[in-house]
């Protein structure tokens, strides 16, 4: 999974948010084996996502696999679907 970029893709209230607060969005599969997949969650920032949607993309520099993410929750144990 070297060539393959991950980009989390968030809603524009959470993107916003996102800036407003200046939290970078880590790179959680870096140095990972295996792509997230749909369901997966995501805590940044004190907020969690889920994984709802993956879309592959394959351009000259190489493969993007881009998430689409839930609209934020609060932080929880529990998954919120």
């Amino acid at each position: 999974m070297e060539s393959l970029r991950i980009v989390p893709t968030f809603s524009s209230d959470d993107a916003a948010w996102l800036r407003r607060n200046k939290i970078d969005v880590p790179r959680f599969w870096a140095g990972h084996g295996v792509a997230p997949q749909t369901g997966d969650a995501l805590r940044i920032g004190g907020r969690q996502f889920i994984v709802q949607a993956r879309v592959w993309e394959q351009d000259g520099q190489g493969t993007t696999l881009k998430l689409f993410l839930s609209d934020s929750h609060a932080q929880s144990d529990t998954v919120f679907m």
